[in-house]
């Protein structure tokens, strides 16, 4: 409330001219999408409980300069809003002319005290075993091809392919047969690969295409004689450090990590770093999303810079 009570909002709809086409017929504000989607991350309310918010408390409405009877927006626009927000650096350009304005606005300044902390943030996937991996990535790269050029898989996938791709992966830690499950996955992954490089070469850019090739190579070699070979899960095996391994045919940056003998995720490391004077309202001045199995050191001369170009360089900076 104090950036309502001192500015006429973050953002003017003006700020968001390119994100959207020159024709049809007018849409929501999205200067005030975005600033319901900052609200709805502070109060960690779902779409569905920011539009009704939106709807039915006074402090939104008062955030968001609405008359009492506005009806407010259907909650699915908010997730359209985000899928504009993730594209060209976009969230970057929005925060920079925040806090322009708040820095004009008096409401943030530079030579003040700020602190940065890191919090997990949870990869979509879901926990896989290595021949699970293998399996999925082996599933997706078919489904991807079915989609997209069916004719590519004509006299390869049989009867056979389809009871063990057919549907969603899930063997467990014990499955039955480990071996000979981890032997027939590895060969009809580089049977299709192999097809595909000599009937469809272009088709081996496909996203889950890559995936695969990527994944095959990182749980299996070949010996002396061609054949693949299973990598056993030692530190000579030739398996990537966590810093590299994938564990997910759908999001190839997320990484596992540990801190602690507690602490386990999949996903990333989000870096906030925010105003800490007790002189004003806490403002946050950069967030950075790290892979999760970097140190938390690797991200400060990029925050400093940001704070640099920003004009808001801290004169004591507190690492959590």
């Amino acid at each position: 409330m104090w950036i309502r009570d001192r500015l006429d909002g973050l953002w003017s709809d003006e700020d968001f001219a390119q994100w959207y086409p020159r024709d049809g017929r007018p849409g929501l504000s999205p200067a005030q999408l975005a600033t319901v989607s900052v609200l709805q991350f502070v109060l960690d309310l779902s779409d569905r409980d920011a539009a009704e918010a939106v709807r039915c408390r006074i402090d939104f409405k008062y955030a968001l300069g609405l008359e009492l009877d506005d009806p407010g927006f259907h909650h699915s626009v908010l997730g359209d809003f985000r899928d504009r927000l993730l594209q060209d650096g976009r969230a970057d350009r929005l925060l920079d002319l925040a806090l322009a304005r708040l820095k004009e606005a008096g409401l943030v300044r530079e030579r003040t005290t700020q602190r940065t902390d890191s919090t997990h943030v949870l990869a979509t996937v879901r926990d896989l075993t290595r021949l699970e991996l293998v399996t999925e990535a082996m599933r997706a790269a078919l489904e991807e091809l079915a989609r997209t050029a069916a004719h590519a898989l004509n006299g390869l996938v049989d009867e056979d392919w389809g009871r063990r791709y057919g549907r969603q992966v899930r063997l467990g830690k014990n499955p039955t047969r480990p071996k000979t499950r981890i032997n027939t996955t590895g060969a009809d992954a580089r049977r299709l690969l192999e097809h595909l490089s000599r009937n469809h070469p272009g088709l081996l850019g496909g996203p889950q295409a890559q995936a695969l090739r990527r994944i095959l190579v990182q749980n299996y070699y070949c010996d002396s004689t061609g054949r693949l070979r299973w990598r056993d899960d030692d530190d000579d095996s030739g398996l990537p450090p966590s810093a590299k391994r994938i564990i997910s045919p759908y999001d190839l940056t997320a990484r596992y990590a540990r801190r602690g003998q507690v602490t386990r995720w999949q996903g990333f490391l989000a870096h906030v770093t925010e105003t800490c004077s007790g002189d004003g309202p806490n403002v946050i001045t950069d967030v950075v999303t790290m892979p999760a199995t970097s140190a938390d050191t690797e991200v400060l001369p990029g925050i400093h810079t940001r704070l640099e170009r920003r004009g808001l360089r801290p004169e004591q900076h507190l690492v959590l």
